[in-house]
């Protein structure tokens, strides 16, 4: 395979960081477009380049979009608590740093595909489970509402600036290097920590509420194919004749199967050896009680295979964070 460049925005982050290792793995050339807030430098693998910059300022972009052949746009504030604390905050990172990129890349002499990250939260609650790609956005917070904007600005940027789109709307994802210590990371990490060090377990309500967890090592795939279709369509559009893959295409990145919270904490602690030892609390207002979603589109378009099983990816959290302690 001939090497290409690929821009990684948030790539020091838990998700970015090992979709950098992937790529530098198969001999691309890496650059990296983070502000470290939440990301770490020593995430990323050897030879990536890094730029510390802000992915709303357009300085920062142009210098990280210049020359690459293909971007992955994973920077984010993925928090639904600091869109409550700091609602400009959290959009300007969010929506106006995907409409920068976006502006920058209509810019470039060539096409660039950009495979963004999009999320579960555009859906809120949805009452048909699982939940398809057709199924109707009524995001319920301000992260969810620009996610499904930078869904809409893809659609203006692929129709009218002719930039090669792909969304993935990613679930629950988990795996080594998410960082359990920010109230809003996931749970399996949150989980994995406080049983590794013999704390109890904290579950709002009586975890009857269920998601759908799909590994980082599986979104990583996604990611990768989704690059796959959207360099098909820059080649579709180059080639008069060739069909044209449907413009700025969205998939569901889940697993289709639906774990609730306590089964989740009694697998984990089943795994570590160890009691679960639980403590509820009261119920969190305006929590979503059910998301689970419809893996078949993305399966069918990106060739995607089966998930890694919940257990199997469980347990690599686990040894990541190490013996108890």
């Amino acid at each position: 395979m001939a090497q290409s460049t690929y821009l990684v925005t948030g790539g020091a982050g838990f998700i970015g960081s090992h979709l950098c290792d992937a790529l530098a793995g198969d001999g691309h050339a890496v650059r990296v477009l983070d502000d470290l807030s939440t990301g770490l430098r020593a995430n990323l693998p050897p030879g990536v380049e890094l730029i510390e910059g802000d992915i709303a300022d357009p300085a920062a972009v142009e210098a990280a979009v210049a020359g690459v052949d293909g971007c992955f746009h994973l920077a984010a504030i993925a928090s639904v608590a600091r869109g409550v604390e700091d609602w400009l905050g959290t959009h300007r990172a969010n929506l106006t740093g995907t409409i920068t990129l976006f502006d920058e890349v209509r810019r470039q002499k060539r096409p660039v595909p950009v495979i963004y990250a999009s999320s579960a939260a555009v859906y809120g609650d949805c009452a048909d489970l699982p939940i398809t790609e057709a199924a109707t956005k009524r995001p319920l917070s301000a992260y969810g509402a620009d996610k499904y904007a930078c869904e809409l600005h893809a659609v203006v940027a692929s129709h009218v600036h002719h930039v090669p789109t792909v969304g993935l709307r990613f679930f629950n994802v988990y795996g080594p290097r998410q960082d359990p210590r920010p109230p809003y990371s996931g749970v399996v990490s949150i989980f994995c920590e406080r049983v590794r060090r013999g704390a109890a377990i904290d579950i709002f309500g009586d975890g009857g509420q269920t998601r759908d967890f799909i590994t980082v090592a599986d979104v990583v795939v996604a990611l990768r194919a989704a690059q796959g279709i959207a360099q098909g369509a820059v080649t579709a559009r180059l080639s008069p004749g060739t069909p044209v893959f449907p413009d700025a295409p969205v998939f569901n990145i889940c697993t289709g199967i639906a774990t609730s919270v306590i089964e989740l904490a009694h697998t984990i602690a089943t795994l570590a050896g160890v009691p679960a030892e639980i403590r509820h609390a009261p119920p969190r207002a305006g929590e979503i009680r059910h998301s689970v979603g419809s893996p078949d589109l993305a399966r069918q378009v990106l060739g995607l295979a089966r998930p890694e099983a919940l257990r199997d990816g469980l347990r690599r959290v686990l040894d990541w964070f190490g013996p108890p302690g």
